[in-house]
């Protein structure tokens, strides 16, 4: 990465554990692309409902030559949010899967659908 990575929390405490695992989880995302210029992840924690645990949203922004992708993964009132950890694990599966795409279409990998000349 060209620039730092950036962890943001949000209506939570700062935990040396998250940041460990993020920083482990961001370091990954080089396997799949080597061009990544920068990536920055806000963790919030949701107070606002009527609910027992907090609810999270995890916010990843990947910066790579000509793109700039975006996931949010967002809670949703999915019970597998109230963990931070797998909505973590959610958001970096995202952002893996957009950026091994990135990556193929790069390389040239991806196929043309040219419309198709018929000789009939």
């Amino acid at each position: 990465m060209q620039v730092p990575l950036e962890i943001t929390f949000r209506g939570l405490p700062h935990s040396d554990a998250i940041e460990n695992r993020v920083r482990e989880k961001a370091a990954k995302l080089e396997q799949f692309c080597d061009r990544i210029i920068s990536c920055r992840v806000a963790i919030e924690a949701d107070h606002r409902h009527q609910h027992q645990g907090n609810l999270y949203k995890v916010r990843i922004d990947v910066s790579v030559p000509q793109k700039h992708i975006v996931v949010s993964r967002d809670h949703h009132d999915k019970q597998s949010h109230e963990d931070l950890y797998v909505a973590l694990r959610d958001a970096f599966a995202a952002v893996t899967r957009q950026l091994e795409e990135y990556a193929r279409i790069q390389r040239g990998e991806t196929k043309n659908h040219r419309a198709s000349t018929n000789p009939i």
